[in-house]
């Protein structure tokens, strides 16, 4: 009878092995499929802020064109009125010197007059 229970016991011992090796492998496969979705979470995350950001860079281009076309204009606008007003000192700029001076050298100060 001891003869059939060391069998019996070494059965239970290699069934309790062979489990462990299931145990294990499930482990294993359980591992591996948690790091796989893992990476696959990683590259969805990766391709969506890709996507956001050339729908951004798109929009911002769209938009900032107009904002560059009336930069230009309004830096044209600015270019022509200070070379007016250039041209205009250049004109009469000795004339109003002429007059501040001749201001400033004969001063005739008068006393404020009360407003009627």
């Amino acid at each position: 009878m001891s003869a059939q229970n060391s069998a019996g016991i070494q059965t239970l011992l290699d069934a309790e092995r062979e489990a462990q090796k299931i145990v294990q492998q499930a482990r294993e496969y359980r591992t591996k499929r948690v790091k796989d979705a893992r990476s696959e979470a990683q590259k969805e995350i990766e391709d969506y802020r890709k996507e956001k950001e050339d729908e951004f860079q798109k929009f911002e281009k769209e938009h900032s064109s107009g904002n560059k076309k009336a930069e230009d204009d309004a830096k044209k606008d600015t270019d022509g009125k200070v070379k007016e007003i250039d041209d205009i000192g250049k004109k009469s700029g000795s004339k109003v010197v002429e007059q501040l001076i001749e201001a400033a050298s004969n001063a005739k100060p008068e006393p404020p007059r009360g407003r009627d």
